[in-house]
């Protein structure tokens, strides 16, 4: 096992495209870090640069203390595990995962004994034992992963890389493998580099998530740090379900305190935000609300500072235990709130909103716009 380090690496295409744009992230030994972000951020091309998949145009990788820039893939001493899993239908799963031991075998000063040692102690941990004498075709897309996962596993890397391993499988395939996934590092301990696209994997798997968007990481902090500080209105908007609602307005001074105006309302700031909007008043702000921190009077979510705001609920989504809400307000863009179940309400229905502002947060315009009330949210 060993750290990975990524000094100002970049990645540039023919046509002056820059794909990766100078990201340094210092990554621990044991450490499992998610790669999150949309299609085309960078961040599987990330991945490829340590794996050496993809020549890096600039910048350096280490993986411990060795600079591995122009270190062939097979000598990096890294396992990768891809969406497509890559197995080799012609063999059984035992065959597949010793496979890669074998031809190195000499290599690594592997008997045969000590490669069928390793083989089925991974698949043991992997729970496919009774797997092992099957073919690929004959197995399930959960299965089929957990072999190419059990193929990583025997060679005993210096890191995991996971490119977005979880993509092709159902829902609940996803979240089983989410657990297993994450009981097999807190057993094994090796420093892990993980893609996705979906932030709810991010948030379960990973020690600290990384957040990128056109080629360079916005935000890298702890799943929770990232959802409660969001560094810019970016984050914020990606990481969360339902997303953030996001209130383009103008910072108005009144008697006592300050307004976001917007579309014909107006919410009253939190006290806390008042050196904030001094700073401000007057100038563009967007307000970004979770849906969890939009309730209706009684029904315990409003705070001391809450603010009360008309509006009408244009749609309710049932899902069991909670309920989603399409909310009118003004002439802005339907919000959209989180509640429990129990709430009584209705389409059409003329309400009060209140605003946990601990959960709220002002930034400057813009899509990247800076989080200006991550330390004066109230959170701990």
């Amino acid at each position: 096992m060993a750290s990975v380090t990524l000094n100002d690496v970049c990645k540039d295409y023919p046509g002056g495209i820059r794909a990766v744009d100078r990201v340094s992230l210092e990554i621990a030994d044991s450490e499992f870090v998610v790669l999150v972000g949309p299609s085309g951020c960078g961040k599987s091309t990330t991945l490829r640069m340590v794996a050496g998949l993809e020549e890096i145009s600039d910048g350096t990788v280490r993986i411990g203390d060795r600079v591995v820039n122009d270190v062939a893939p097979k000598d990096r001493d890294i396992a990768m595990v891809f969406q497509n899993y890559a197995l080799y239908p012609h063999m059984s799963v035992y065959e597949n995962m010793a496979f890669g031991l074998k031809i190195r075998r000499r290599e690594l000063g592997l008997g045969r004994k000590q490669i069928d040692a390793k083989v089925r102690d991974a698949a043991k941990a992997l729970g496919i034992t009774d797997l092992l004498s099957r073919k690929p075709k004959a197995l399930s897309g959960g299965q089929r992963q957990r072999v190419a996962v059990g193929r990583a596993i025997v060679r005993n890397p210096q890191a995991f890389l996971f490119d977005e391993p979880l993509s092709n499988l159902d829902a609940k395939l996803r979240v089983e493998m989410r657990s297993e996934i994450k009981r097999l590092h807190r057993h094994l301990r090796t420093t892990t580099i993980y893609v996705t696209h979906d932030q709810e994997e991010a948030m379960t798997l990973g020690d600290r998530v990384v957040v990128m968007h056109q080629g360079t990481i916005q935000q890298s902090a702890s799943p929770q740090q990232v959802y409660d500080r969001p560094a810019n209105r970016f984050v914020a908007a990606f990481i969360g379900t339902p997303h953030m609602n996001l209130v383009d307005g103008r910072i108005a001074r009144r008697d006592g305190g300050f307004d976001l105006e917007f579309d014909g309302a107006k919410i009253a700031l939190p006290a806390q935000w008042h050196a904030v909007a001094s700073s401000h008043a007057g100038q563009q702000a967007t307000l970004g609300i979770r849906p969890d921190a939009i309730g209706f009077p009684g029904n315990g979510t409003s705070s001391p500072e809450a603010g009360f705001l008309p509006a009408r609920i244009t749609l309710v989504e049932p899902l069991g235990d909670r309920k989603d809400l399409y909310l009118q307000v003004g002439q802005a863009k339907p919000w959209i709130a989180r509640v429990e179940a129990r709430v009584a309400v209705a389409e059409g229905q003329d309400s009060r909103l209140s605003i946990d502002f601990s959960r709220c947060h002002l930034f400057e315009p813009g899509e990247m716009g800076r989080n200006l009330t991550a330390d004066a949210s109230g959170l701990n």
